[in-house]
């Protein structure tokens, strides 16, 4: 197992959960014979042999001296990973919304394969739902969208199931405790050798940081960010909103002020937050920090397992009031951090978590936590926001359509807040994890991300009248004669004074030109 998988299972303390989940809303009528929890279990254990982790249980190192691992899990029983409930009537967003947050809330069992399924009846219109639940340890988001694929379809008609179980280099026996412990002292007593390399390409990236802290405008790093109520300490209770956007709204934006698609859903955020702040009087003078995570997987890396995940921060500008001039800042802020991310990912530098026993990790987080230091130490962020592309065509389980897709992250350090963003099907779906003391009701951020993205198109829509209208406004020219005014007879040998009707004026000459090259 890598440092950074280790690090997520060694970091979950009883306030931290490190399992990564989704929401699927379907359409059971399209189904059919109609959909079922039995149905559910079933499409899904025919394809286990093409989700291998899905039969992986955790091997742990002996007093955490080495790095845990994954063996074939001899007793795998399905029934465990998969439950059934009921939606509180009327079966509405809010009340799917808050069952969502009361079982995200609930830790993954490590005595059994790191996965659960909820399937969720009693939505309105006939509606159901799919709470997928799986650790961090095993996917990140690239790897997770993959997995998705493997377990739905394109066409109402499911693919056929597998017909065996492919090789991989996993499904092996469980070593001996002996073994464990002997890997395990090898490699704690490698650690000095490992911290002396980390310090060297620490060095280096420092040095590399500090070039771009000396730009007009460095990109954000770790610490900049003010406190807000978002930032304290986190405990278990979690709550759970959701929405989503046409897509073809966000890519208006996108081309009227030459930004990318992350840039507008940042905004998006940004606006929400912004309001929503600002209406509880805590809207602070210094923009929100966002951490995003980016994906560092190669072309041909996006099935492997595990995490292949850095983060970059970028600024949201909560400090402008202008939509526009917010969306700007935070382009060119996300612009200076790509610039930075592309420079440190060349060095290769190693994560802090492949040099330390994931024992110390697992102690350092239960004592950061105990301790409460996330309500007391500065921010290392306000919040995560997560983007990335879904499929654009339906998706189906079992021949139910999928009508939505609502991603949501793990909170982490203090930040009692992760907007989650997948696009699929022509919509941008945004899923709100919070802390349930940081945000006691997360709707109002959910339904200001339409606010803010009607104040971004009213702002576009402001844009092209005004392009139209000097388009249409014609140009001033002097292609008539001017009337030339009455004058006292002249002498006959005086001489005549030139006629003004050939000559331009220079400021319609000007206009005229500034008109034609806009």
């Amino acid at each position: 197992m890598g440092g950074l998988d280790a690090a997520f299972l060694y970091g979950e303390t009883p306030a931290w959960h490190m399992h990564v989940s989704a929401v699927m809303v379907i359409d059971p009528s399209t189904a059919p014979g109609g959909f079922s929890i039995d149905r559910l279990e079933q499409l899904v254990v025919d394809r286990l042999p093409l989700v291998p982790p899905f039969r992986w249980k955790l091997v742990e190192s002996p007093l955490g001296l080495g790095r845990p691992g994954w063996v074939d899990a001899d007793d795998f029983d399905p029934a465990h990973h998969f439950r059934r409930t009921v939606c509180p009537p009327p079966g509405g967003p809010r009340e799917l919304g808050e069952l969502i947050g009361d079982l995200v809330a609930l830790k993954l069992d490590r005595r059994r394969p790191l996965w659960e399924m909820w399937f969720i009846d009693g939505l309105a219109g006939g509606r159901a739902a799919i709470l997928y639940k799986v650790h961090h340890a095993i996917i990140d988001g690239v790897s997770g969208a993959e997995l998705a694929t493997v377990l739905l379809d394109l066409q109402p008609e499911p693919n056929p199931p597998p017909p065996e179980i492919p090789e991989t280099p996993d499904t092996r026996d469980r070593p001996h405790v002996v073994e464990l412990l002997g890997r395990g002292m090898v490699y704690s007593a490698l650690t000095p050798l490992r911290a002396a390399r980390y310090a060297y390409q620490l060095a280096d990236w420092g040095f590399t940081v500090a070039r771009f802290l000396r730009h007009p405008e460095p990109p954000k790093v770790p610490f900049q960010a003010p406190r807000t109520s978002f930032n304290r300490a986190i405990t278990p209770g979690r709550r759970v909103a959701f929405t989503e956007v046409p897509l073809d709204d966000v890519r208006e934006i996108k081309h009227a002020f030459g930004v990318k698609v992350n840039d507008v859903v940042l905004a998006l955020c940004a606006g929400t937050l912004r309001r929503y702040l600002e209406r509880r009087g805590e809207l602070p003078p210094e923009p929100l920090i966002a951490q995003v995570p980016v994906s560092l997987r190669g072309a041909n890396e996006k099935t492997e397992i595990g995490n292949r995940v850095g983060a970059m921060f970028a600024t949201l500008a909560t400090d402008i009031d202008d939509p526009v001039e917010r969306l700007v800042a935070i382009h060119r802020s996300t612009r200076h951090a790509k610039e930075m991310r592309r420079a440190l990912d060349a060095r290769k530098i190693m994560n802090l978590t492949d040099t330390t026993p994931p024992g110390l990790i697992a102690l350092a987080a239960r004592t950061y936590t105990s301790m409460g230091l996330d309500g007391r130490t500065p921010p290392v962020f306000n919040l995560i926001i997560s983007n990335g592309p879904g499929p654009p065509m339906p998706l189906y389980t079992g021949g139910a359509r999928v009508l939505s897709l609502l991603p949501m992250g793990p909170l982490l350090y203090g930040g009692g807040l992760n907007i989650t963003v997948l696009s699929y099907c022509g919509a941008i779906h945004f899923g709100f994890l919070v802390c349930r003391e940081a945000v006691p009701d997360p709707w109002p951020l959910a339904e200001g991300i339409g606010d803010a993205l009607a104040e971004l198109r009213e702002a576009m829509d402001e844009r092209t009248a005004r392009s139209r209208r000097r388009a249409r406004r014609p140009a001033r020219t002097s292609s008539s004669p001017a009337r030339k005014p009455k004058q006292a007879a002249a002498a006959p040998n005086a001489p005549r004074k030139s006629s003004a009707s050939g000559t331009r004026d220079p400021q319609a000459a000007t206009d005229s030109t500034q008109r034609n090259s806009t």
